[in-house]
């Protein structure tokens, strides 16, 4: 299929056409006739995004959210693929459960899905899971974590490391100290005291980061951060980063501006893992996303069936959606921080999550030749957000009712396009073939 965008904005600067030939970039003028043209006049064009921090719920929690339908608002987001995480049921913990995810998303064909495998069997903490198996399978899987837990024994987090060095493989931590956080409800401080809720320390996540960055460096190893939330954390990974650690380290749109603040509303859809931290904190990571202390936004997409967030506070589950919102929510945040233009909107949502997770396809600049993944954003396309048009089954969004101006426009799937002007098309052709070309 050969497409013509006509008068987008590379990466915010001067209008020019982009064209596409069999999936791939190619040169102005040289891909003949378009099959299809898109005005793109006001439009930005982005390298389509990567999220590595999603749940997908499948196997096992279909009622919250299935490959299809995570794949499905992943599009409608502007995201070319997503890392699916392990604490699925049964646990991504073995070759067959990664192979059936990556298999699921293949044949999906709205996004590129890559499985995360779990870094113990059934996110237990007691024992390894089978991570050559899961390295050496269909799926490739690079990066291991049982997020939702953290691998809190430290000998067996040492032993990860070690393992995942011999294939270049990842763990990405869950810092979370268990004891310090037995019954937390909330972010320790003073909403939490006047509220008289179990609070969360800031000191439960950064303890683990500090152990970590230490042991990996020991090791010479490779560790990624999730959803870090402390001011203090950011400094422990600015120094880690300093001693030359293999360090990297993500943030999620809604701790860049959500606060505890919003817990004295009792409303559910504010309990999230980890917890939101103070403005203080919040400030802290959109500096350090500036200065590149973070080097990924990712969304810790996790859907729940209402009757899981439609409760008393203490009952609710935790965790947020976010796929389909996260751009115009990461434009929301950092609208007042000098500095952050489209060039950083790509770095730290497609570049370097691309770089990190391995995926050749992905995050790659405007040159011929290189793979057709696009998202076009539309920045001044002022709207509600309304958790009801949804792709994804999950409803908990905590921004319903936000006035943003950011939309994506269209996604193009390794030159397919799958998103028109804000809806759906079709999945890629190639999904179900030998040809399809993840």
């Amino acid at each position: 299929m050969r497409i013509r965008i006509a008068g987008a904005r590379v990466l915010g600067g001067q209008a020019q056409d982009i064209e596409i030939a069999d999936g791939r970039l190619a040169e102005p003028g040289s891909a003949g006739r378009p099959d299809l043209t898109v005005d793109a006049d006001g439009l930005i064009a982005l390298p389509g995004l990567v999220d590595m921090h999603v749940h997908l719920r499948e196997p096992g929690r279909e009622d919250a959210e299935t490959v299809e339908t995570g794949s499905r608002a992943a599009a409608r987001g502007g995201f070319t693929a997503v890392l699916a995480m392990a604490n699925t049921q049964p646990t991504a913990d073995t070759a067959g459960v990664v192979e059936q995810v990556w298999r699921l998303g293949r044949e999906s064909g709205w996004t590129q899905v890559q499985p995360i495998g779990a870094v113990t069997a059934g996110l237990e903490g007691t024992r390894l899971a089978e991570l050559g198996a899961m390295a050496r399978s269909a799926a490739g899987v690079r990066i291991f974590s049982d997020d939702g837990h953290c691998v809190s024994d430290p000998l067996l987090m040492r032993r990860a490391l070690e393992y995942v060095k011999g294939f270049d493989g990842m763990i990405a931590q869950h810092a979370q100290e268990p004891r310090l956080t037995e019954g937390a409800q909330m972010n320790e401080g003073v909403v939490s005291a006047e509220l008289g809720l179990p609070g969360w320390p800031a000191a439960a996540e950064e303890a683990i980061i500090a152990r970590d960055v230490l042991l990996a460096q020991h090791v010479g190893a490779r560790l990624h951060i999730c959803h870090v939330s402390t001011a203090g954390s950011v400094e422990i990974i600015r120094w880690a980063k300093s001693r030359g650690a293999r360090i990297t380290a993500e943030v999620t749109p809604h701790h860049l501006i959500l606060t505890d603040d919003l817990v004295r509303s009792y409303d559910p859809v504010y309990k999230v893992n980890p917890p939101l931290r103070t403005a203080e904190d919040a400030a802290a990571l959109r500096q350090a996303v500036l200065d590149g202390t973070i080097d990924v936004i990712a969304t810790d997409h996790a859907p729940h069936p209402a009757e899981h967030k439609c409760c008393e506070w203490t009952a609710a589950a935790m965790g947020m959606v976010g796929m389909e919102t996260a751009l115009a929510v990461v434009r929301l945040a950092m609208r007042e921080e000098e500095g952050f233009g489209w060039d950083q909107v790509a770095r730290l949502m497609s570049r370097n999550p691309a770089r990190i997770a391995g995926l050749p396809g992905q995050g790659h600049g405007f040159e011929p030749g290189a793979h057709a993944n696009i998202v076009l954003v539309d920045p001044g396309a002022p709207h509600t957000i309304d958790p009801a048009d949804s792709a994804s089954l999950g409803r908990n969004n905590p921004f319903a009712g936000t006035e943003v101006d950011t939309a994506v426009h269209s996604t193009f799937l390794y030159g397919h396009p799958v998103v028109l002007d804000g809806e759906l098309q079709s999945p890629h052709p190639a999904s179900k073939e030998d040809t399809w070309p993840l």
